[in-house]
Order: structure tokens, then sequence, then C-alpha cells
């Protein structure tokens, strides 16, 4: 766990965000979410609640965001759970953030499709860029954490940076990408190398006539 970001102090957060309320248009997209469940299981909108309370940080903060404890205890009292369910969740999925990230928050996939297709170039890139595992750049832009199958196999090596995926990556586009991004631009997402969705690289994308089994 030596590349698990550094949860801030208690008494700093709460101090910072004891006073946690849902600006009035966050309060209206609470309440709207709750209302999708039927009474009596409002429980089951706490990760909508926690992205939602995450997202206001991050805009606070002029970051990605991140959930100090009062933050997850504030969405667990609306929602009538315990706040240690709500710290469950919160653990559990690397969606949510548990200290402070930078303005970019890039994910690296190293499973094992997206490491034999060159996601230790990826990091390799990153480093280069002046990025480490489980720390933010001193100018508060890049937070890098490595994780877990995102799911786009199929493009790997990928990275997912905020909301957006980053497939069939390579050293130089991860490079670009991150060049990009630290200059205020917003490089195209998805596949960086043509592909449409995750279509076959280089080979036919359609069956144009249907031939049958004896063909």
């Amino acid at each position: 766990m030596a590349d698990a970001a550094h949860i801030p102090d208690e008494v700093e957060t709460r101090a910072r965000w004891g006073g946690f309320a849902w600006t009035q248009a966050n309060a209206e997209k609470a309440r709207e979410i709750i209302a999708r469940y039927p009474a009596g299981r409002e429980h089951s909108a706490v990760m909508p609640l926690l992205d939602l309370a995450q997202r206001q940080v991050g805009a606070e903060t002029h970051t990605q965001g991140w959930l100090p404890v009062p933050v997850i205890e504030f969405v667990a009292k609306q929602v009538n759970m315990p706040y240690i369910r709500a710290y469950e969740v919160v653990t559990f999925y690397t969606m949510y953030n548990m200290a402070p990230v930078g303005r970019f928050h890039v994910q690296v996939c190293g499973t094992t499709p997206c490491m034999l297709r060159g996601s230790d170039d990826v990091l390799a890139a990153c480093k280069n860029r002046g990025l480490s595992k489980g720390h933010t750049t001193p100018d508060g832009l890049f937070t890098l954490t490595e994780v877990e199958c995102m799911g786009t196999c199929a493009n790997a090596p990928m990275v997912q940076i905020n909301d957006d995926n980053y497939e069939d990556l390579t050293f130089d586009s991860m490079s670009a990408i991150l060049e990009a991004l630290a200059n205020g631009e917003m490089p195209k997402a998805g596949s960086q190398i043509g592909r449409m969705a995750s279509a076959p690289e280089g080979e036919r994308t359609t069956l144009h006539a249907y031939q049958g089994a004896d063909a």
C-alpha cells in the first residue's frame, strides 16, 4: 500500500468539510436521485449521491474531487444509512477518492491484458512527465493511480482520466495526452489509433454478405 494516497488528518478535514451541504442545484439533483427509488429503499441512492458529492467537492477545490469523512457522513445521513455502510462503498470502488487528488486523476490499468499490451510504457510516459503513483504533482494538475481492470481489454493499454477513457496507448500518445491536458486542451478520448469502439484493429469490421455454413 506504499502507493496509496495520504488521507488528511481528521481534525483538519472536519474543520474544512464539517459544514458540507449541497449547493442549490445539487440539492435538486439529490432529490431527483432519491425519488428514483421506492419509499424505504433510499439506501439504493448512496452511490450516485456519493458521486454527486465528490463532484461538488471537486468543483469547490478545482480538482477531480474526493470524499472527506464529513461528506460521507452527510450522504449517509440523507439516505438513513449507517456511516460505516457508506464508508464500505467508498473504499470498495475506485471511482471514489478517499484522499485529495489533482485536477486530472490519471488511473492506469495494470491488469494482465493492459500489461501485455504495454501498460509499462504508459506508466513510463507518466513518470517522464513527473507523475508518481499515489502522489499529486507539485503543480496540482495530476494524480497517478494504478488500478485493476476497467473493462476495455480489447483496446489495451488504456487509462481513465476523470470521466474519459483513452485507449490503444503508446508511450508517445500518452505523453501527448498529458501535455495537452497541461496546456489546457482536451485531447480526443477513446482509441488513439482511430479504432471504432472495440472493432478489430486493421481487419474487417462488418460482414457485408452472409455466407452459409458450407461456404
